[in-house]
């Protein structure tokens, strides 16, 4: 006779849902309901009101500063 254990499924942390996530504020610590675990919505407003970042997709690019010690292209100045 073969025995076999039962169990429930466990489910898979890997696994995306749909369902907001009731989780506590890291910074705060207060009782929210959100998609990802983070800062809650006014602790990220107030995080980038003080450190001047703008949210994904607003990025701004730099131009390029090669370093003092580097002489651009040396091989064309090479005599």
């Amino acid at each position: 006779m073969v025995h076999r254990r039962y169990r429930d499924p466990v489910p898979d942390p890997f696994v995306a849902t749909t369902e907001p996530l009731d989780v506590i504020c890291p910074r705060c610590r207060s009782a929210v309901s959100q998609m990802f675990y983070g800062p809650c919505e006014p602790c990220v407003v107030e995080l980038r009101a003080t450190t001047g970042t703008t949210p994904l997709g607003e990025a701004t690019a730099v131009a390029y500063e090669p370093k003092m010690n580097v002489t651009p292209n040396f091989v064309a100045t090479k005599d």
